[in-house]
């Protein structure tokens, strides 16, 4: 039923077409490595083989043939620290099942783009409870960053998509980006939701 839900939500779009399905971990393993989309929907519950560890599978495929690949991971509230451990294995964005269409439209979109949706309405939740600040703000990586880039940092562990900090510190969407390809280098962050994780675990935003 939540497959059919999210296909006729999805294809609703015009520049959204769904490609395969799957009805277990297993299946989606084999979906992706086959099909190769560019956006895959990851729920963390399944049979045989649950998101967490098909998507670990999918970020080590031999040759990296799933690379491209951007995975988002479906969840429940309940089940927050599985997300948490997906995002940080490779999955690109999270999106909560009963969130509504347009949520789940955008957060496809924004992976499909590159990027990641974080919804403060979740994210904050999720990292606030499952990494307390460490007060680490001191550490070799957080003095690697300028006074710039820490606010950027802490835009993104709100949930601000790039246009949201470039109209916010007057600045171009492109600087934004470079800004945060150099965060990410200094901190070797994966994509702007590691990022977020980053932040909160050390403290930089609470």
């Amino acid at each position: 039923m939540v497959r059919t839900g999210f296909r006729l939500i999805l294809e609703a779009q015009d520049d959204i077409s769904v490609i395969g399905e799957a009805s277990d971990g297993v299946e989606a393993v084999e979906a992706v490595r086959r099909l190769r989309p560019d956006v895959c929907l990851m729920d963390i519950r399944m049979p045989k083989l649950d998101g967490l560890e098909a998507t670990r599978q999918l970020r080590r495929t031999p040759g990296n043939a799933t690379d491209h690949t951007k995975i988002v991971i479906v969840t429940t509230f309940d089940l927050d620290e599985y997300v948490y451990s997906a995002l940080r294995v490779g999955a690109n964005g999270f999106v909560v099942k009963n969130s509504g269409p347009r949520l789940l439209i955008e957060a496809v979109h924004a992976a499909a783009g590159g990027d990641s949706l974080i919804s403060p309405s979740v994210t904050v939740r999720l990292l606030e409870h499952l990494s307390p600040p460490q007060h680490t703000e001191n550490s070799a990586a957080t003095q690697r960053l300028s006074p710039q880039e820490h606010k950027i940092v802490r835009f993104v562990a709100r949930g601000r998509t790039n246009n949201e900090i470039a109209e916010e510190l007057t600045l171009s969407l492109s600087t934004v980006k470079s800004h945060l390809s150099r965060i990410q280098d200094k901190l070797r962050a994966r994509n702007r939701v590691e990022i977020a994780a980053w932040a909160w675990e050390h403290g930089v935003v609470n």
